[in-house]
């Protein structure tokens, strides 16, 4: 009854097209669902997403959920996730992709999921880091760690939203991630998660870092790639 009332003052509206979810539909109503570009990466061994890593940092295994196209569903949603404090649209894809590769080998190995960090003057301005709940999502359907206290960024960068492609990839070569481990995170296969896959640049420096721990392994799964 309280629900009822609440919806009517408050009605729940698709995250994807902003529409009005029917009662039985969760965050994003079930048109969007079906129109939502996946890439289906975890069925193709060498894929884009992996294929953005040849030559630069030896990645055991990457894949994105979706494609993002410039004014699609997949940008809203990342757009409301990231700036108008709806973090639980990274829970919903990290539930719904967790789901899907659960039955690969891959996910067998993975040992602990860790998220691109935000400077800590990021993390205060937004509040949250926008791939916490998708890295949470992904540990739980696959009974593994979610640490975000291992990786740490150290230098703060403006918004890159309105940044162009060379723009990003010289910012992401600047930006400086260190790892601070323990002797129990050696020898772990670290599964690495972020929001969109672009030049990769940034995930690289990422792997390169965790890549410095003692016989560690490094995978990327994202929310989406840039198309």
């Amino acid at each position: 009854m309280f629900e009822s009332i609440l919806n009517l003052f408050f009605p729940k509206i698709c995250a994807g097209c902003h529409q009005l979810l029917l009662p039985q539909e969760d965050l994003i109503c079930t048109r969007c669902r079906h129109q939502l570009p996946q890439t289906h990466h975890h069925k193709i061994p060498n894929n884009e997403a992996l294929q953005k890593f040849y030559g630069k940092v030896p990645v055991e295994f990457a894949a994105a959920f979706l494609f993002y196209h410039k004014k699609g569903i997949v940008q809203e949603l990342i757009q409301n996730l990231k700036y108008k404090k709806q973090p639980q649209i990274g829970r919903c894809l990290g539930t719904w992709y967790g789901h899907e590769l659960q039955d690969l080998a891959p996910i067998q190995k993975f040992d602990v999921v860790i998220p691109v960090p935000l400077h800590a003057k990021r993390l205060k301005e937004r509040g949250y880091n926008q791939v916490a709940e998708f890295g949470k999502a992904l540990a739980n359907s696959f009974g593994i760690v979610y640490h975000e206290q291992l990786l740490f960024r150290n230098t703060y960068s403006s918004t890159q939203t309105k940044k162009n492609l060379l723009s990003r990839t010289a910012m992401a070569g600047q930006t400086r991630f260190e790892a601070l481990p323990k002797t129990t995170d050696e020898n772990l296969h670290f599964l690495l998660v972020d929001d969109v896959l672009t030049t990769g640049s940034t995930l690289e420096a990422c792997a390169q870092a965790l890549l410095k721990i003692p016989g560690s392994k490094v995978s990327v799964v994202c929310m989406a790639m840039s198309a």
